[in-house]
């Protein structure tokens, strides 16, 4: 299942919304100088912003550095107790939750990350207004990395991307707008089609997915999530379930449900 759009309109132009979108694009290409299908690895700009920059668990819990060994080419991690200072250039690990948000490891999570804030995110800016928005997202972010980092404290994976504070906004939708319907191309093999369905049910099988899979990494002692953080998805998820309610000043009527097949 792919989102296309929600059928729920907005009163209010998502102000905060466009700009963290427009911010995510500029960091991945002007900042991290990512590519366009993915980050480049032989890239030494890239890879150093990523070990500065990304939430490395090991640094937040224990307070190290963490860089490269020796060379970038052999992208080898290593963590050094606080006792040895980091290069002075380096920020504090613990900017990194704030920092981190920003990055994307390729153009499609980068691509797929904007695709289900647009969606969604205008519809949950509408109902808290901007200012409100703004802290709801960084703690939905702060709260994906949490969980996270307590699955796997020593981790030394750098843990990049708005998937965590997005999925605080899906937390968010679901309960503001369970009746609500998404345009959702559907793929069989060679053929799709377009149908609306409930927002209820694309949401609620995309958590499931994600507590699904984060199980399958905990079960699987060699890792078998290919990189992708279930957990932050999950701990962002839960944390907008828990703070809508504080958050939302206001909201929309749904519209009467409709079940057109494209």
């Amino acid at each position: 299942m792919f989102p296309l759009k929600d059928n729920i309109p907005t009163d209010r132009f998502p102000v905060v919304t466009v700009a963290i979108i427009v911010a995510n694009v500029l960091v991945y290409f002007f900042w991290q100088r990512g590519g366009l299908v993915l980050g480049d690895p032989s890239s030494t700009h890239y890879l150093e912003q990523l070990i500065k920059f990304g939430a490395i668990p090991h640094e937040l819990v224990h307070g190290d550095h963490c860089g490269f060994k020796d060379s970038i080419a052999d992208n080898p991690i290593v963590c050094r107790g606080p006792r040895y200072p980091p290069p002075s250039q380096d920020p504090s690990p613990y900017i990194t939750p704030f920092t981190a948000m920003f990055m994307h490891g390729g153009l499609l999570h980068l691509g797929g990350n904007m695709l289900f804030l647009w969606i969604f995110g205008n519809n949950v800016e509408d109902a808290m207004g901007p200012a409100r928005f703004v802290v709801f997202y960084a703690l939905a972010g702060l709260a994906a990395l949490a969980l996270q980092v307590a699955i796997d404290p020593n981790s030394t994976v750098p843990t990049l991307g708005a998937s965590g504070a997005i999925a605080g906004v899906l937390g968010g939708y679901i309960l503001l707008y369970p009746r609500a319907r998404v345009l959702t191309a559907i793929f069989i093999i060679f053929f799709f089609t377009l149908i609306e369905i409930p927002a209820l049910f694309v949401l609620g099988f995309w958590f499931l997915q994600q507590v699904l899979f984060g199980a399958y990494d905990l079960s699987n002692p060699t890792g078998g999530g290919g990189g992708v953080a279930y957990f932050a998805h999950i701990g962002g998820f839960v944390f907008g379930l828990a703070a809508i309610k504080v958050f939302a000043q206001r909201i929309k009527q749904t519209p009467s449900a409709r079940f057109p097949v494209y």
